[in-house]
């Protein structure tokens, strides 16, 4: 289990198997929102869809191959955080985050990001971390630049969304750019 206090209102802590209902109705409550920019969505339409990330991610934690969190605001998960394609020979890695439409542009994502960045670079001893997003995605741009990050390139038309290829922009900041946000 990994727990980050960001501050006296906001943690991220590893999903357990009961936050899965929690974790349905929080993404049911903000499907239209999250669907513009995260294709999971459209593939959690039950409890048990959420009960199985939630259980991938506690075996994908167990075998170092990712980090899940999710982000709770007074006890009441409001969003999700994570760690994915994670190369400890590189000691690089990729992160992604989402809220519910309720909590969007309040501070939340990047006071979350400022932690879990610097639990990544100062804990788990990664050297790069990347934050990739399609061109439209003006709202994650903007965290990524808050955060530090540098745009490294686009990769052009490399991602699917709603059917269509799209452009996907890879930022990064690296351990010794790390101001903490």
């Amino acid at each position: 289990m990994v727990s980050i206090i960001v501050d006296n209102s906001i943690l991220l802590r590893s999903y357990v198997a009961g936050d899965a209902q929690e974790l349905f109705n929080t993404v049911s409550s903000s499907r239209a929102h999250l669907h513009t920019w995260l294709d999971w969505v459209d593939k959690t339409t039950k409890v048990e869809h959420s009960l199985q990330f939630i259980q991938q991610s506690l075996h994908q934690l167990n075998t170092q191959e990712a980090l899940a969190l999710g982000i709770f605001y007074n006890d009441k998960l409001i969003g999700g955080t994570g760690m994915h394609h994670w190369d400890m020979l590189s000691k690089r890695a990729q992160v992604g985050y989402w809220i519910s439409k309720d909590f969007e542009g309040k501070g939340i994502i990047h006071l979350s990001l400022v932690k879990f960045i610097d639990f990544l670079f100062k804990k788990i001893g990664l050297n790069k971390v990347e934050i990739h997003f399609v061109p439209t995605n003006k709202r994650s741009a903007a965290v990524a630049a808050r955060l530090g990050c540098t745009v490294e390139g686009i990769i052009r038309q490399s991602v699917m969304r709603n059917g269509m290829p799209e452009d996907l922009v890879i930022t990064g900041i690296l351990k010794s750019e790390w101001k903490g946000g």
